[in-house]
């Protein structure tokens, strides 16, 4: 495994860095203050329009897809650049167009769209024009096996009919978000497997309603558009709205959540890196009982056992998307799995620390580190819980046959 950065990666990191430390994270107070003064509004503060206008003169733009229509990087290649966007959770990812949940609704419109529906969603997502979400989770199943998923989506005539509840849709409350990915049954007494589908909601539909959104830890993360517990009361679209094929709702969703794990865990590093970087700059500058904190043993344990466990995270997800680029995101699965349980449980961790350096500043909204810990928090859920996860990884240790058998004298 090599994990040398290429000159392409080397120039796109070093233009990434400095709009990060010029435009992005001068713009986080700016971002704040627009949102305080527009308390319902849903969605990115109009800060962020100025700088995804200026990203994409940078050709720092959709650097997420492999394809022609992105940057055409590997996911090695691409795991130092979703890092640096993790630095400013709120504003880097969207900044450049490299977003969840679009990041994952575009890969699936690109390896399974008609030409209608990439012209219709695809086209404009990838210029950033408007906004996505992808229902899946229900909230009176346990949605972490997916087999439980249940809203109906049944034939009429030429039309789909759409009929339950979903939640946790990441920006369905934006004014910009059009479209809604939706998983349900279309076939239920087809084996397992194969009775489920996505289809594709415009979110204008009469029928669709949206009756909240949840808060994350307390968080109502309105810059993301909230995560919106959705209504489908009879809602009905065209069958042409199908994505992918009819039954294979599974399939098409792991092609969406295999990267997006790993997408999640890249810029996890990111907010980690930031939590160090805090926290040093704290000990450093804090003095207590005389002396700086940095001068403290207990401090700088701390400090080395945060840089030691993120390196190790890191080369954890860079040898997954290694994987993914060598051998495939099936093949790769498990090495996707190893990283979701381990990045987010690190950087919790590390940004706890960091919190207790700060002492009760860092409980508070004076530093971002509440929304870095709510982020990794929420990360041991989304995307599949890591008792899942475990389980998967634990199957394939069981099944796995030992390259030396234990010698018994």
């Amino acid at each position: 495994m090599d994990f040398d950065y290429s000159p392409k990666v080397l120039e796109l990191q070093a233009k990434l860095t400095k709009f990060m430390q010029e435009r992005v994270l001068p713009a986080e107070a700016i971002a704040e203050e627009q949102l305080a003064s527009k308390p319902d509004h849903w969605g990115a503060p109009p800060i962020v329009a100025d700088l995804k206008a200026a990203a994409k003169r940078e050709g720092l733009w959709n650097l997420f897809l492999p394809a022609r229509e992105g940057a055409g990087l590997t996911n090695l290649e691409y795991a130092p650049l979703a890092e640096l966007t993790g630095w400013s959770p709120l504003i880097g990812p969207e900044a450049f167009n490299c977003n969840p949940p679009d990041t994952g609704n575009m890969e699936l419109l690109h390896l399974y769209g008609t030409d209608d529906q990439k012209q219709e969603w695809l086209e404009p997502l990838l210029a950033g024009e408007f906004r996505s979400c992808f229902s899946m989770t229900e909230p009176d199943v346990a949605s972490s096996d997916a087999k439980n998923v249940r809203l109906e989506i049944a034939e009429d005539g030429d039309d789909w009919v759409l009929t339950g509840r979903k939640w946790w849709s990441t920006a369905a409350l934006r004014d910009d978000c059009r479209v809604a990915m939706v998983m349900g049954v279309t076939d239920p007494d087809a084996p397992v497997g194969s009775r489920h589908s996505i289809v594709l909601v415009p979110m204008d539909t009469p029928g669709l309603t949206i009756v909240r959104s949840t808060t994350v830890l307390g968080f109502t993360d309105r810059h993301e558009g909230g995560h919106g517990e959705i209504v489908f009361d009879k809602v009905r679209v065209p069958q042409a709205n199908l994505l992918g094929p009819r039954g294979k709702g599974f399939a098409v969703a792991q092609a969406r959540l295999g990267p997006g794990r790993i997408h999640h865990c890249m810029r996890l590093i990111g907010m980690a890196e930031r939590a160090i970087a805090l926290m040093t700059e704290r000990a450093r500058t804090r003095v207590a009982f005389g002396r700086p904190l940095a001068d403290e043993g207990v401090v700088q344990a701390t400090v080395a056992d945060a840089r030691i466990h993120l390196d190790a995270a890191r080369l954890l997800v860079l040898r997954a998307a290694w994987r993914m680029d060598v051998e495939g995101t099936k093949a790769a699965r498990h090495d996707i799995a190893a990283a979701k349980v381990m990045v987010p449980l690190t950087v919790k961790q590390i940004v706890d620390d960091a919190m207790q350096i700060f002492g009760g500043a860092g409980l508070s909204q004076d530093t971002i580190l509440p929304v870095l810990y709510a982020q990794a928090r929420f990360l041991q859920i989304a995307d599949g819980p890591d008792q899942v996860h475990r389980r998967s990884l634990a199957r394939a240790e069981f099944a796995a046959t030992p390259v030396l058998k234990e010698v018994r004298g």
